[in-house]
């Protein structure tokens, strides 16, 4: 059947290329996708409906599933009250292990659309449209009867229209998780202006009102689909699993042993040694009695996450690092610093060569990409966490900083519109504008390291003290009620 289904997407989409290069208007060529989506409809209409369909439900990610952690949340915690899920996503990264091991949860791959390279860009963007509409709707129209489809926004193009289409077919509430707008990403690389952005803006707005029912990430979201396209959204703020946590120091010993071995910055200097004792550059353990302790001298561990695009500007950090490095050397209590920043992306290559292009002697620097179970573990072993992230539409709030409070890390991060319902300045974290003031709160914050004192302990005590609510409970008090109560 797959093979078949394959044939029929690769024939349908030559046909509609072969009439576009060859003259046709836009509405002919389209005719073969027409004729497909006819013959579907009528074998959907002849097959009967599964008895248990109101358990089924099919979370949709138009991008990699392995990075993206909140619809894993999503697809987790309705397994856990007897939910079918069916995961729909690309597989460019590894999902987290308790989505491979649920055996309520079946991941459906489907294939990451590299741009055609021949023609004008306008016939390019239009074709993977068109292969991306036709690959979804197949792969939605061969699943099991589905009570709701719960998509992932952005990316909306073209799953909002194909997913509203394919929900109406088979009766399934269609629910759209508004993570942030995909038209004010596109501006960041096209400017607001741009005709493919006006469309774009257009698209979600329209389609974006025939879903069912909506989450967003924020107060400020909810208020402005309600303002601006008449939108009615429940916030479901981030909230971080209990495997984000402060790591035991057995735990951390094991993971800056192992990130060692590719990573140099974690090793232990090589003019120290001690007998009987396993080194890293933060701590030591005994190999007689495996008692494992921070080492005295120890650099502070400084920990970013990014996706690599335009709405995180690291240059802000590099600079903030140069002068920092320049504050050591006028400073006996400042510590060295190890920088870390995970993730991967499209501008990873172009900050790795301005990251290689600098002279530090205190700061040094390493961009790894971890394993789904290390990320928390680091996370839970850092003294201090950055976020550059700079919301493209001014709406959406950083997992990572969700994430880093789960691990009782403070965090300094740059200031945007809706930031202050995550960072609390100068009781959670601290908010900064530049690149100057920046490296200043590192200064103040880092002086006289590994002390505990001054604010940096004041913030990690008030995030342990704060009693954060965690995902699994903050789903199950207001996600789970609204399925119930609407999608039923």
């Amino acid at each position: 059947m797959a093979e078949a289904n394959a044939a029929v997407l690769f024939v349908t989409v030559s046909l509609v290329l072969v009439g576009l290069l060859s003259g046709l208007s836009l509405p002919w060529a389209l005719l073969p996708v027409a004729v497909v989506v006819f013959i579907f409809i009528l074998a959907r209409g002849l097959k009967g409906r599964d008895e248990f369909a109101h358990l089924n439900v099919c979370v949709l990610v138009m991008g990699d599933i392995g990075r993206s952690p909140r619809m894993q949340y999503h697809a987790l915690s309705f397994s856990k009250h007897g939910y079918n899920v069916t995961f729909i996503g690309h597989l460019g990264t590894k999902p987290h292990q308790d989505i491979l091991e649920d055996d309520r949860i079946d991941i459906i791959p489907i294939s990451e659309l590299r741009s055609l390279q021949v023609g004008p860009k306008i016939l390019i963007y239009i074709s993977k449209v068109i292969i991306q509409s036709l690959q979804l709707f197949y792969v939605l129209m061969q699943l099991e009867d589905q009570a709701y489809i719960l998509l992932q926004n952005p990316p909306g193009i073209p799953g909002i229209a194909v997913t509203w289409l394919v929900s109406r077919i088979i009766g399934a509430q269609f629910v759209i998780d508004w993570h942030n707008y995909g038209y004010s990403i596109m501006a960041l690389s096209h400017g607001e202006r741009h005709p493919i952005v006006k469309a774009a803006k257009w698209y979600e707005s329209v389609f974006g009102r025939l879903s069912d029912y909506n989450l967003c990430v924020t107060n400020a979201m909810r208020h402005d689909l309600l303002k601006n396209w008449n939108i009615k959204a429940t916030t479901i703020y981030d909230k971080p699993p209990l495997i984000f946590r402060e790591a035991p120091l057995k735990l951390r010993h094991e993971l800056f042993v192992k990130i060692s071995s590719a990573y140099p910055q974690f090793k232990a200097c090589s003019e120290i040694s001690k007998e009987n004792t396993e080194l890293t550059a933060f701590t030591e353990r005994s190999t007689k009695t495996g008692e494992v302790r921070l080492c005295a001298g120890r650099p502070a561990l400084l920990l970013s996450s990014t996706s690599w695009t335009e709405d995180e500007d690291f240059s802000i950090l590099l600079k903030a690092l140069e002068d920092y490095e320049g504050f050591v050397k006028e400073s006996q209590h400042l510590p060295s610093v190890v920088c870390v920043i995970t993730g991967k992306g499209p501008q990873k290559e172009y900050y790795k060569k301005l990251i290689d292009s600098k002279d530090f002697k205190h700061v040094k620097i390493c961009t790894p990409w971890l394993e789904a179970e290390d990320y928390p573990v680091l996370l839970g072993s850092a003294d201090l966490g950055v976020c550059l992230h700079k919301s493209s539409s001014g709406l959406d709030l950083p997992m990572k900083v969700v994430d880093m409070f789960g691990c009782c890390l403070p965090v300094c991060a740059i200031n945007f519109q809706c930031l202050d319902e995550l960072v609390k300045h100068e009781e959670n974290g601290l908010v900064f504008t530049d690149s100057s003031e920046l490296a200043e709160q590192l200064k103040m914050l880092l002086c006289e390291f590994p002390k505990e004192h001054g604010k940096l302990r004041h913030f990690r005590q008030n995030l342990r003290e704060g009693g954060q609510q965690r995902w699994d409970e903050n789903w199950d008090l207001n996600v789970l009620p609204l399925f119930k109560e609407h999608c039923d």
